[in-house]
Parts: structure tokens; sequence; C-alpha cells
């Protein structure tokens, strides 16, 4: 344990924090929260990429038009009030008074249009979004209006989307940048300040209480409500030893984990000042992403080879441990919700080696090595990239793991160089369940020129996946919902390997924890 002290000490030295036994008398004064974060930030873009750890970050300090409630429905958050025109196509917004830029610069119009129309360009829903749109434009310094070509159903749920790609906003400036371009300027006008010159990327990350933000009145709700800041200070520093966090926690140095190591979780769930919950109300699917643009996984049989040749279960096992916080799960849009679906799945819900091997040969496949990344620093994506490494190898496939941490994987996958020259073959991941919810909303089976990591191409589920956004009659949605699934099986797109829930732990001395798909820090008191 004293070694392991040390290591965390030294962590913090080298994050350039303020060590706890020096800190400054106006610093100590201070309620801080530490926190150790899911990964490494370097990202601070959340249009440019979808990872979790830009996404936590960029709650902190962008805020947004609508967000969800607990009962998972758009409410306001930056507009004040709203309309729409009684032929469905024209929605009007106006803004909150009194919205501050963290410059202390007053929130525009224009910077929510020029905000919407860079993540309309890069995110799934908020490109099937703007598909539907004939023009967004600012009226006046507090307002705006979005004009739809035909009604459509989901404008609030896109504006209020709380997975990722979220739509934050952004001063018109920043908002101007290509999408495909990350940003580099953190400004934004949401409850916390993030501090540059305390940034140590892939380190350190450091956020204050920003004065100037005005909370709505309704309570919290989920990402919703008035995003109350009862502390001064959010120090996060990235420990990549999963044990030096968890001995950390137990001896009070930190307040709390964003994602404990399942394996580690034993040796501090009997502690009597540790919380250790789940803290997303639906959890997660986790997921192996598939390139299609390169041999072997070009040939759709050889990706049909993974579905026999996987085992969901021995992911589940490895990865999460606890029978009670996994189910087995071959539905696109998760089991459990609305649009569950097991049509065409029975290879994935079949394991059958000969025939995946079977299936590997017929696609031509000889010896040429798979590049399957592994972000070690991940407690939850590390132990799946090891199993997936000797389910590959169990059918038959030449390996090359690569190790990295999740932060350099969220570079890598973007990449469509050969496998062999800085590109990739599979790597495994994970989507909350509110994220894959339905067709619109799930980035990761987004096809063609919505194609997420992996670039798969079906023009059916283009045009099945417009039909579901358009058609009005549930039971005719349940019948798209169900060829939808019967062609991403078919297809490949990408492999689910099951759900589940994961867990946080913090001190018992926090208080008002918001169970959430991300974590929030607002509504939290520290006694």
């Amino acid at each position: 344990m004293l070694a392991m002290h040390r290591t965390f000490a030294g962590l913090l030295a080298l994050a350039g924090c303020v060590t706890f036994g020096t800190a400054s008398e106006a610093l100590a004064q201070k309620k801080i929260i530490r926190s150790v974060p899911i990964g490494a930030l370097k990202i601070v873009d959340p249009i440019w990429t979808t990872a979790y750890i830009t996404r936590n970050h960029s709650y902190m300090v962008w805020d947004t038009l609508f967000s969800l409630d607990a009962k998972n429905e758009p409410q306001p958050q930056m507009v004040d009030a709203w309309k729409i025109s009684p032929d469905k196509l024209t929605y009007s917004f106006t803004l909150r008074s009194g919205l501050l830029w963290h410059d202390n610069t007053p929130v525009r119009a224009a910077d929510c249009v020029a905000s919407i129309r860079r993540w309309g360009a890069k995110d799934g829903m908020g490109r099937a979004l703007m598909g539907f749109t004939d023009k967004i434009e600012a009226i006046d310094d507090k307002s705006f209006r979005l004009v739809l070509k035909q009604p459509v159903g989901f404008v609030l749920e896109a504006l209020g989307k709380i997975d990722s790609n979220v739509p934050f906003m952004m001063p018109e400036r920043i908002a101007k940048t290509d999408p495909n371009t990350q940003i580099t300027e953190v400004i934004g006008s949401g409850p916390f300040r993030f501090l540059k010159e305390e940034f140590v990327p892939g380190v350190k990350v450091v956020y204050e209480k920003f004065t100037g933000y005005v909370p709505r009145k309704e309570p919290a709700s989920l990402a919703a409500g008035g995003k109350v800041v009862k502390i001064d200070r959010v120090e996060s520093v990235y420990m990549p030893d999963a044990a030096v966090a968890i001995a950390a926690l137990g001896n009070g140095e930190v307040d709390l984990l964003e994602s404990p190591a399942n394996d580690l979780i034993r040796t501090v769930q009997n502690n009597p000042n540790v919380f250790v919950r789940p803290n997303d109300p639906l959890g997660y699917q986790l997921f192996m992403a598939v390139n299609h643009l390169y041999p072997p996984f070009d040939r759709k049989e050889a990706r049909q080879a993974l579905l026999w040749g996987i085992k969901q279960a021995e992911f589940l096992e490895v990865v999460i441990g606890d029978a009670k916080r996994y189910q087995e799960c071959v539905a696109v849009y998760g089991c459990g919700t609305p649009n569950e679906s097991k049509l065409g799945s029975e290879a994935l819900a079949s394991f059958n080696l000969e025939k995946s091997k079977a299936l590997l040969k017929s696609a031509g496949y000889g010896a040429q090595p798979i590049v399957l990344l592994d972000p070690t620093d991940n407690a939850v994506l590390h132990p799946a990239a090891l199993v997936a490494t000797q389910t590959l190898k169990r059918m038959g496939m030449n390996v090359d793991t690569q190790a990295m941490d999740f932060s350099t994987l969220t570079q890598r996958r973007a990449s469509k160089n050969l496998p062999s020259q800085g590109g990739w073959n599979v790597f495994v991941t994970n989507a909350t369940m509110t994220g894959i919810a339905n067709p619109v909303l799930h980035t990761y089976s987004m096809n063609c020129e919505q194609a997420w990591y992996g670039w798969p191409c079906d023009k059916r589920i283009v045009d099945l996946s417009r039909q579901w956004a358009l058609e009005l009659d549930a039971a005719k949605r349940k019948q798209i919902i169900g060829e939808l699934q019967r062609v991403h099986m078919e297809n490949v797109t990408y492999i689910p390997l099951g759900q589940y829930r994961s867990v946080i732990a913090y001190r018992k001395n926090v208080k008002g924890m918001i169970a959430s798909p991300s974590l929030f820090y607002w509504n939290i008191e520290k006694e």
C-alpha cells in the first residue's frame, strides 16, 4: 500500500498538482473533488470524436439547447421558449436571458446556429436532422429558427441528445471550425470553466466553478434541470494503474473513480467510507467494430465468420464478472428497449467454430495479420480486447494485438490507412443503451455517408433508417426495426457482445451524484 501511495503522489507531482500536504491556504479553503477519469483526456473537441472521456469533459464546460430528463424526455436548457408552426415545419427558439460564455461575452443566437451546423455535419443524428432541414438562421441576438423540408418527429430529441456526439453550443468563432478539424480553444457557457493553464494533456484536467453561470430553477434531472454547482473545483488526474487508483480511493486521496476496474472493486466494497454502485440507469452495450475497407473483413463471409466464432458469455464473464450486472444480447438496438429485435441473429446466438473457419476460408483469408487495438488503460475495454484476441486466434487468425492507451485508440480508429500502415482491423468498444436505442440515435450503425469507424455501407440500412424516422405508425415502425436488425446481422455492420451495467466508486462524504449515462459534477456536495 505504501508503494501505491508513493506512486500516486508521483503522479500528482508529474501532473503539476499542488500536493495535498502543501496546498496553499486559499486552495485549502476551497471545496475540491479529486477524481480519476475513465481515460486520458487528449481530445477536447466533442464534435470531432465520440469518445466518452471527451463527452464527460464537455458536459463540464459546454451547455445544450435541450437536455434529456430522467424520463428520457427532452427539456429546455439554454432555451427559454420555443414554438412549432401549425404545419410542423418551423421551430422557433428564444434563448434564456443572462447566458454568458466563459470569457464573459453574451451567448447569441448566431453562436447556436453555427454550433448546430457543425454538429449536424458530423453526428449521425445531426446529419439525419440536417437532411430534413431547409434552413436554420438567427432572427436576432436571442432568437433563431429551424425550417424543415418535411415534418419529422425528432427535432427536440436531436437537440437534446445526451450521448456522443452531443450538440454542445460553442461561440460562433469556434463553431465555424471545420468539423473534421479539432478545436483547441475550450470556451463554453456551462457550469464549470476549463483551466487551460493547468491542463496537462493525457495527465491532468482542472475545472473551476463558473460564477457567471445561472442555472435553471427546475430540480436537476439526468442532464436537464438546474445545474447547481456546490463545489469550487474539480481536479481530474489520469491514473493508468487501476490498483493505484483503487488504493487512492480507499485511502481518501481521491474522492471518485469514474471507472474502477471490475476485478479490483472487491478491495473497497467493504470499506465503510466508500460507495460502489451503478451510475447509468440503463447500462451499456459492448460491441466489436470491424473495418469493412480492407481484407479480410471487406468480404461479408469473413465478417459473418466472426459471428459464428464469438461467444458473448466469454466477453461478459471476463469483462464484468458479476452475472447480476450483465446479459447476453444479440439485438442491435438493445434488449429491454422498445426496439429490441432478434431477427437474423442465429449466427451470433449459435457458436459454431467449424462454420466460422469454413467461412474464413471461403473469404480467401490466408495468414495475414489481423491488427487488433488494445486500450490497456481502460478497465472494461482492455480485458475485452484480450478476449477478442483469443477468440480470433481460435478461429485460426494471425492476430497482431497492439497495445496503446484509450486516447490513442480514439485517434487511431479514425485512420483509413492499411492495417499494416497505421490502420486497424478490429477493436472492442462500448456505447450507452441511451445512445443506441433507435436507428436515428445509433451512431455506431450508421452506414455509407453517415458511417462510423469501420465504415460499413449498405444502402438498405440507409433507406430503412429513413423510413423509420418518417413512419408514424407504431406497428409499421416495429416491422422496419425487425428488417433493420436482419440486414445489420447479414451485413455484419458491427457485432454486439452483450449488455452490462458499469459501476462508479466514491467516498461517502460525496453527496448528490446524478445517475446518468455520463458523469455530471453539478449537484454534487462534499462534506
